[in-house]
Formats: C-alpha cells, structure tokens, sequence
C-alpha cells in the first residue's frame, strides 16, 4: 500500500473533521508523548508550539517521506495555563475559572518532514457564559470535558459555553484551518479549500491574508 503523503498526528476527531475540509487524503497517526503543561507561563504560544512540534516530528520518525501535521491546544488565564481536564473535579474548577472571565484559546500547528518542521500559531480570545451550579456539575460528571483543553467546546451546541470570542472560530475548536493550509504549502503539499464546507464566518477571517490563493474563486469573500 501506498504511504499517504499528509499524516495527521491526533487522535482529536475535532482536528479530523477540520482538516478533512481541506480536501487531503490523510492517514490518522496519534503520538505517544508527555502532553503536560507547565501551570503558568509568560510565552503561552511557545509551550504550545513547542508541544506540537515534538508530537509533528515524532510521528514523522514512523512516516518516511510523508508530512505530519500535528496542533497543540492550550487555554490561558492571566498566565495560568489550562490543559484537559483528568476529572469532573478538575473539569469543574477550570469552568468555574473560566466563567465570565476573557481568556486565550492558543492553538499551535506544525508540519514536519522528516526531521524539518514549519510551525505557527493563532490566538483567540474567548469569555463563557455564567453557569449555575447544577448544570456545571451534570457537565462535569458527563465525561464530555475530559478531552477538551479548558473543559469546553465552543461548538457543543447542548451546553453552548461561550458567550462571545474574537478571533479564529476554528481556532477554537482545535485546528486554524487556515494556519493549517499555509503549513502545508509551506511544506510543499498543494491545497485548495472549498471554502462553502467551512463555518459561515471563516473564509473571512484574517488569518487567510497570510494563505493568499487557497480560497477557491467561487467561494471567495
């Protein structure tokens, strides 16, 4: 069998779905690392890039020839950085931070070649809703936070936590898909987005000036 030439290095089905609108063949490879984060920090988008160069190039040592994409999802409050939560405990403190406050959703995203790796990142600013102590409990004690950095989904149309962002709305999700495009024709993989499969607003979003040409023409805002 033919090695597919893109692997996404995640397990995230969030990060699948976004990058499958890219239209790429990709084979699904999730790394085996050390995700922890450090509980504060002045360089939020260096620990995040960081994070995701390592699981990128890591996954390239097993995919020969091919590109790896991989991203790093951090949530940040005043210098505190939130990662997934490991508990319904923990997935209700980080709620209950977050709640009513601004923060940053940095999402980090690396390509790498064999041992050559391209890597950037984009930052949204976020503030939930306030929630009231029987509903944040029942969520917590679904289990639905444990894989989300922060405890929320912007997208969890049931919950719906957030009450305003500005910024990338993908972003948020778990993948700047226009980040992602521009890596990859950095690394030499050709791109073309059918902008009409992505979220309303996000063939408008800034981050696309630095991917000029990747829109279709049709589709192009």
């Amino acid at each position: 069998m033919t090695e597919p030439r893109l692997v996404l290095a995640s397990a995230s089905p969030r990060r699948q779905e976004l990058l499958s609108l890219l239209g790429i063949p990709f084979l699904v490879d999730p790394p085996d690392i050390d995700e922890s984060l450090p509980e504060r920090s002045p360089n939020v988008p260096a620990v995040a890039r960081s994070l995701a160069r390592r699981k990128a190039l890591t996954v390239a040592e097993r995919h020969p020839g091919a590109v790896v994409l991989a991203g790093d999802t951090v949530v940040a409050l005043k210098g505190r950085l939130l990662g997934k939560p490991a508990s319904p405990a923990e997935a209700e403190a980080m709620l209950r931070a977050l709640m009513g406050r601004e923060h940053r959703v940095v999402t980090a995203v690396a390509v790498a070649q064999g041992r050559r790796a391209w890597a950037g990142h984009a930052s949204t600013r976020v503030r939930l809703r306030p929630f009231d102590d029987s509903e944040l409990r029942a969520y917590a004690e679904s289990g639905a936070a444990f894989d989300k950095a922060g405890a929320y989904a912007i997208q969890d149309e049931e919950f719906r936590p957030v009450l305003a962002y500005s910024g990338c709305y993908c972003n948020v999700v778990g993948l700047p898909v226009a980040l992602a495009a521009a890596l990859l024709v950095e690394a030499g993989v050709p791109v073309e987005v059918q902008t009409e499969q992505l979220p309303a607003d996000c063939p408008s979003c800034p981050l696309w000036r630095k991917a000029p040409g990747l829109l279709c023409p049709a589709a192009r805002r």
